[in-house]
């Protein structure tokens, strides 16, 4: 089995985390985290999964292939490292400055071209009689005129002034700064906090919110959602042994529509879809807050272990509205 860190970036986050967490259930792999941001690039999903390497190949030709993804990056997931999303803005340390402003010379008109005066006419000699007798013969010559000198008026010339350049702006908003995403890495649950909080919400059943809110205040922030989904599991299974023990072992999709179903509405509003259940308005998963879908993971888990007839189940979460989704919806595998 092999972790690895899916990023893919996509135009719209409407049902990405749906579209994108069917592709790697169906590709073999289960969905260990997830987190969903919007950038001004666009939606910018990360996912954490497990799977068997030889489902890789399969898994990158799956997202390759879907139309909402522009592109994807699969990585090694590394425990405790946070490695940035690889579509996700860059902030600069500087802001960029503007050219210096190039001044344009403007262009030199040219002379125009003296006028050359008109060659002058010389007057044309009259014929000579050549029947005359020499002694007689005179020569008649008109007097030259010389012509007028033409007088060509000079062209307006019209200069163009260049424009300066527009002076470069004093004062630049910086860009809003994009706070990196910060992976929490989770420890162990807090069984103490745990036991002593399951009386609470044996007692109490179905109203179990309150305790809840309290408990994932009480304990650490690394044992948060593991805490979550360890009361989830105990009182599944006190649930289970209460109402359901008598039905018997059923397949998955019965156990799902007739213990899961019942079970999880008692609790919070949901639409059953398939394998899917999708929780409407979840008052552990809000939307400035931190995801706690581990609550519903571990109930479904202690409900419908026992009522099956496989030998193991997986729940896990394919998206939550504390990560941007609409709704939270656990997937049951088995």
């Amino acid at each position: 089995m092999i972790e690895l860190e899916i990023q893919t970036l996509s135009e719209t986050r409407e049902g990405l985390l749906i579209d994108v967490g069917g592709i790697v259930v169906a590709t073999g792999f289960t969905l260990l985290r997830q987190r969903l941001a919007q950038d001004p690039h666009g939606a910018l999903l990360t996912m954490v999964v497990r799977g068997p390497s030889r489902k890789q190949r399969a898994l990158e030709d799956a997202l390759d292939a879907h139309e909402r993804i522009i592109s994807f990056e699969i990585s090694p997931f590394v425990q405790g490292e946070t490695r940035p999303h690889f579509a996700a803005s860059r902030k600069f340390a500087h802001p960029p400055v503007a050219p210096r402003p190039v001044a344009v010379e403007p262009d030199m008109p040219t002379e125009a071209a003296p006028a050359t005066a008109a060659p002058t006419a010389a007057a044309i000699a009259a014929p000579v009689d050549v029947f005359a007798i020499p002694s007689v013969v005179a020569t008649r010559q008109e007097p030259l005129v010389e012509a007028a000198p033409l007088h060509v008026s000079e062209p307006e010339l019209d200069f163009i002034l260049p424009h300066p350049p527009a002076p470069a702006p004093t004062h630049m908003e910086p860009e809003p700064f994009i706070e990196p995403f910060v992976e929490i890495v989770p420890s162990g649950p807090d069984e103490p906090a745990v036991e002593a909080a399951l009386p609470k919400l044996l007692g109490r059943y179905p109203q179990v919110f309150p305790t809840l809110l309290t408990l994932e205040k009480t304990v650490d922030a690394t044992a948060r959602e593991q805490s979550l989904w360890l009361a989830g599991q105990r009182l599944g299974r006190w649930i289970f042994n209460r109402d359901y023990a008598a039905l018997g072992k059923l397949d998955l999709h019965e156990a799902i529509e007739r213990i899961g179903t019942p079970a999880l509405g008692a609790l919070v509003e949901i639409e059953h879809r398939g394998e899917q259940l999708h929780i409407r308005q979840s008052p552990l998963c809000t939307e400035d807050g931190h995801p706690g879908c581990q609550f519903f993971n571990g109930y479904l888990g202690g409900l419908l272990g026992p009522a099956v007839t496989a030998e193991a189940i997986s729940v896990f979460t394919l998206c939550c509205r504390s990560c941007g989704a609409d709704e939270c919806v656990v997937a049951v595998s088995d």
